[in-house]
């Protein structure tokens, strides 16, 4: 069953019950939640959700990519497909799309969102897409052998594993919430 509106919601509430503190920032996504439908759509505007994955390795190092069209490093993630059942399953699709990377090496850390960040993207006149918001769910996965391998060439023009403090220098929060994410499945 594809990815509802109240499968969101429900992680949006579940993220907020662990990190309250971020509650102020997800004020105007929660309005839009409330107010509207299709939020898995990339049609759906002037916001959709998107996901993140945050990979892991030996606890040391995280696995960035270089995003094609913003031109900075990000974690691994993008938007939901309609093929996707779950927000934990969209954002291992999307990290194994993008780099290669062997699903079979990966571990889900926590159902518990790591990260839900709201931001503003610009007009994709290419994709016909006007300015709009994401609303990025990231989820946290680990490995300890994990290789990069084929990347989407289409959207990633680098991939690189970071030590988690370097990708915390450039990507603040959301690293160290990777780091220290309790294991907790289900």
């Amino acid at each position: 069953m594809p990815i509802s509106d109240p499968d969101i919601r429900a992680a949006v509430t579940t993220y907020l019950k662990h990190h309250p503190d971020d509650a102020a920032a997800l004020i105007e996504p929660l309005a839009q939640l409330d107010q509207g439908s299709g939020f898995a759509s990339r049609r759906t505007f002037p916001m959709h959700v998107t996901v993140g994955a945050l990979l892991v390795r030996r606890n040391t190092h995280i696995l960035l990519i270089d995003h094609r069209a913003y031109r900075i490093k990000l974690q691994p993630g993008g938007h939901l497909e309609p093929i996707d059942n779950d927000l934990t399953e969209a954002a291992l699709r999307e990290l194994t799309e993008e780099t290669g990377v062997d699903p079979q090496k990966i571990t889900l850390t926590s159902t518990i969102p790591a990260y839900i960040e709201y931001g503003a993207v610009p007009a994709r006149p290419t994709k016909n897409e006007p300015p709009h918001f994401h609303l990025d769910i990231g989820y946290t996965f680990t490995t300890t052998h994990a290789e990069i391998q084929q990347l989407q060439e289409s959207e990633v023009t680098g991939a690189s594993w970071l030590t988690l403090a370097d990708a915390e220098q450039q990507l603040g929060k959301r690293i160290n919430r990777a780091r220290n994410m309790p294991a907790q499945i289900g």
